[in-house]
């Protein structure tokens, strides 16, 4: 039966670190979660003059460096001065030097969100009029990339540690403090305080290049490093290493000097200051991630902070003592029924706080129902909640075979007793009914004999099923002859044996062997889950994506100036080449003015036959909304009343026809109304 269930569990350990790793690599890299709402100049906008500065507006504060704003000219030439300051409520703004020329400049930015993310973004405005540039972005975003994916799993690898470090812990304490001496349960605990040390390790290494450069060349540099040491998150972690140092001494009693107390009162009294103290240094191992992550901004911080840390901890409760309850029921020699029956009810009291904390979460990171579809964020919440569903149905089995296992040894003991006491009273009862007294007493000699013999008989069955698992170990050499080589390989030997009839034991019993198979779906359901719960962390929330809309719609309402787009061409023709920049104003909902200018490379008019224009808004499959221009001058068509439905990023397709046979179309999206 070992040999196969082994081939299962790997099967099944490959196919979840499947699902994890496809996981994590679809979540890098990941959502911001702080979003421009403004600027100025506007995206896109054309101003007569040039700007003294440039400010952008996010949805929330952001930490901003000198260098993290960049204005450059259409030649590429940085023109601002690099000093960046904070305007206002979510304002930032970098002054620009004297005497820029007409064209078009680029603004990036790179920042850091208040919840550790980083985000990243560019756009551009034109003064005078719409220029040629030659200034290219990057299409990664900040935090993506190789690096980008190691901090992910990283972070996933700091959550499974904390899990399986406090988990395994309490279990023990609560549950089952005969597991201290357990090597495989040791092992467990210890894996997950050197998962969680090591991986908080290397987000401290990895943090400058994830929210900075993303070049794997700069893991190691130590200036990063220092930066990251004076920011919110370098502070988190360095109090988690700290908190971790604690963790060690803590393992080291609990594993150690509280083993090897035999004393009941001394014993009672450490279990009492372990506990305490094992609560503290947990609660503020799960308050590093609530005071730099979620938790830590939007509304009502004060009571998110501890729900979220109460959050943390009833994981950990739930799914590192179900860990720890499954290597028990797989590595060691037995457990009592009692313990599985207090961690059953423990486990039902971690689900029930992280459903009253996930309620409140869920309401705080959403904001409305239209949220649960409308954004990543609602969309992976309702995956989480869908295992979470499973995972309850899972550990509902799980409890009603701990009840089975806990009747077990009573009805066997019940049903022995019987046994027993009815037998020789029905033999007794047949014999004095069918013969005399003499017979009787014959009769019952003859049982007795028999029964003797019988007796006789599986004895000497059981000393020869000992002697035949003897027989395969080597015979033991004699004291003071034989080599101490030798006889500590005898008894190694002898240990294997014994452990070996133990396994077989464990695996003929169906109780223990269908409780194995439950424990074992709910711990692969929440691989799963911890590896969504990491993409959802990464993922904005859904309240900050709704009001980032809101207030890009109600900006782009109160803007001002024409919306200009350049969209290079190139027919295939002879003389074919050129450029043609589209203008609308307001650029808003409603009705809007349009001009199309077609130009040569060299800038000058190009006069062309024909000229059409469409929109398309892919996002609300609306469109392809045409519009053909009338043309008033050379290079030179316009429109009037072009009708916006709605707010969004519109896809601008050009059409132009340079001779009879040569024409093409073009298109760039750009954000209107």
């Amino acid at each position: 039966m070992s040999q196969t269930i082994a081939p299962r569990v790997r099967t099944l350990l490959l196919l979840l670190l499947a699902v994890t790793g496809a996981l994590l690599a679809g979540s890098a890299p990941v959502s911001a979660h702080a979003a421009l709402t403004a600027s100025d100049p506007q995206q896109g906008s054309v101003v007569k003059e040039a700007p003294a500065q440039v400010s952008l507006t996010f949805s929330e504060g952001v930490a901003m460096s000198d260098g993290s704003v960049r204005v450059l000219d259409p030649k590429g030439k940085r023109v601002d001065t690099g000093k960046t300051s904070e305007q206002g409520t979510n304002t930032y703004s970098v002054k620009l030097h004297s005497g820029l020329p007409d064209g078009t400049f680029t603004v990036t930015y790179q920042v850091v969100s208040a919840d550790s993310h980083p985000v990243s973004g560019a756009f551009t405005f034109s003064i005078g009029a719409p220029s040629t540039t030659s200034v290219s972005v990057s299409d990664q975003e900040a935090g993506g990339g190789v690096v980008g994916g190691l901090y992910g799993f990283a972070r996933y690898l700091s959550y499974a540690g904390f899990i399986l470090l406090v988990g395994g812990a309490a279990f023990v304490l609560a549950c089952w403090q005969r597991g201290t001496g357990e090597r495989s349960v040791q092992r467990l605990v210890v894996s997950g305080w050197l998962a969680l040390t090591g991986a908080t390790l290397a987000m401290l290494l990895l943090r400058g290049s994830y929210t900075g450069s993303g070049k794997v060349g700069d893991i190691f540099d130590l200036s990063l490093l220092s930066d990251v040491l004076q920011t919110k998150t370098g502070a988190a972690l360095v109090s988690r290493l700290l908190l971790l140092a604690a963790g060690a001494l803590f393992i080291a009693v609990l594993f150690g000097a509280y083993e090897k107390r035999e004393d009941d009162e001394e014993k009672g009294d450490l279990t009492f200051g372990l506990a305490i103290g094992g609560f503290v240094v947990a609660a503020g191992l799960a308050a590093t991630w609530a005071m730099a992550e979620h938790a830590s901004t939007g509304i009502q911080t004060g009571i998110s902070m501890p729900v979220d840390v109460l959050h943390l901890l009833a994981v950990a409760v739930w799914l590192g003592g179900l860990s720890t309850l499954l290597v028990a029921l797989y590595r060691a020699p037995s457990i009592e029924p009692a313990a599985v029956r207090r961690f059953s009810r423990i486990a039902f009291g971690s689900v029930a706080v992280l459903a009253a904390t996930g309620i409140y979460q869920s309401w705080r990171q959403l904001g409305s129902w239209s949220a649960f579809t409308g954004t990543s964020y609602g969309q992976l919440l309702l995956v989480k909640i869908g295992l979470v569903v499973v995972l309850v149905g899972i550990a509902w089995i799980s409890r009603r075979w701990t009840a089975r296992l806990s009747q077990a040894p009573a009805a066997k003991t019940v049903k022995a007793a019987k046994t027993s006491a009815a037998t020789p009273v029905k033999a007794t009862t047949k014999a004095s009914a069918k013969t005399p007294a003499k017979a009787s007493a014959k009769t019952s000699a003859a049982a007795s004999a028999k029964a003797s013999a019988t007796a006789a008989t599986s004895e000497k069955s059981e000393d020869e099923d000992r002697d035949s698992e003897d027989e395969k170990e080597p015979a033991a050499t004699p004291a003071g002859g034989g080599d101490g080589k030798r006889a500590t390989q005898l008894a190694r030997q002898r240990a294997a044996v014994a452990t070996a009839r133990e396994k077989r034991v464990r695996d003929a019993d169906p109780l223990r062997s269908g409780l194995r198979r439950s424990v074992l779906a709910e711990a692969g359901v929440a691989v799963v889950l911890l590896a969504v719960t990491t993409v959802l962390t990464s993922t904005e929330p859904g309240r900050t994506v709704e009001e980032a809309e809101a207030a890009t719609a109600a900006s782009s309402q109160e803007a001002t100036g024409a919306l200009a787009v350049d969209i290079p061409f190139d027919t295939g023709g002879k003389d074919g080449k050129g450029l043609a920049r589209v203008e609308i104003d307001p650029a808003r909902v409603g009705g809007n003015d349009m001009h199309v200018y077609v130009q040569r490379p060299n800038g000058k008019a190009f006069d062309i036959p024909e000229v059409k224009v469409s929109f398309t808004l892919k996002a609300k499959d609306i469109g392809p909304l045409p519009v053909v221009p009338d043309r008033i001058a050379t290079g030179h068509w316009t429109a009037s009343g072009v009708q916006i439905p709605m707010a969004g990023n519109w896809a601008i397709a050009v059409t132009v026809r340079t001779s009879d046979i040569d024409q093409v179309t073009v298109d760039k999206n750009a954000q209107i109304g």
